[in-house]
């Protein structure tokens, strides 16, 4: 289960002081040191981005759920998986309609191969935004996992109706309709994936199509 596969959902943004993000009881300091922390996470400066995330709630540890959705994420960079696990959870206790949040949480359970988990909080995600097709997608790879292999098929069906560019649900679409023994369907999406740049699926189609 690659990163390129699982990707956290959110993206990472500087804020402004006032910004939705944060909670309006948020000081200058707070935000210098929220942003000092988004720039070395963009940096690939995982432990320096933690470091601030926490001077940041430490400031105001009270509605920081972004806060600790990002410090999650740099956790998990670090392959720290229970300790973004505990971040993604705090950021739910602070708002409880945070789906990048569940998202976030399912794909570090999934990391620690606790695909039910994995499962349960993709659900939330949808059941919040039910437009989210990355986890439609993940949640699919969750169930591939647990060789629920229709079931999966039916997730990457419903984040390639939502975004129909989205070519890692085409090229996991196959593998699943692989392993179900649908190798014609399988190839079909193999090769829309490659029409829309995927590589490695054009070795799956010269080898097996």
């Amino acid at each position: 289960m690659s990163r390129r596969t699982i990707a956290i959902a959110a993206a990472l943004s500087l804020i402004a002081l006032g910004s939705p993000l944060i909670t309006a009881r948020a000081t200058p300091l707070f935000v210098q040191y929220f942003n000092k922390g988004v720039e070395r996470m963009q940096s690939g400066n995982y432990q320096g981005a933690i470091t601030y995330y926490t001077k940041a709630l430490e400031i105001n540890p009270q509605g920081a759920a972004v806060p600790y959705n990002y410090r999650g994420d740099a956790k998990f960079n670090l392959k720290d998986y229970q300790g973004a696990i505990a971040d993604y959870t705090k950021a739910i206790k602070s708002n409880p309609q945070y789906a990048d949040a569940y998202s976030n949480r399912a794909i570090a359970k999934a990391y620690l191969k606790d695909y039910q988990g994995a499962i349960a909080d993709f659900n939330k995600a949808l059941e919040i935004n039910p437009q989210f097709d990355y986890a439609y997608n993940n949640r699919g790879i969750a169930k591939r996992k647990l060789k629920d292999y229709q079931g999966a098929i039916a997730d990457y069906t419903k984040a390639i109706e939502i975004n129909p560019q989205y070519a890692d649900a085409y090229k996991n679409r196959g593998m699943s309709r692989e392993l179900a023994n649908d190798l014609e369907g399988a190839c079909d999406d193999w090769r829309k994936a490659v029409d829309l740049g995927k590589e490695r699926p054009a070795k799956w189609v010269k080898k097996q199509c």
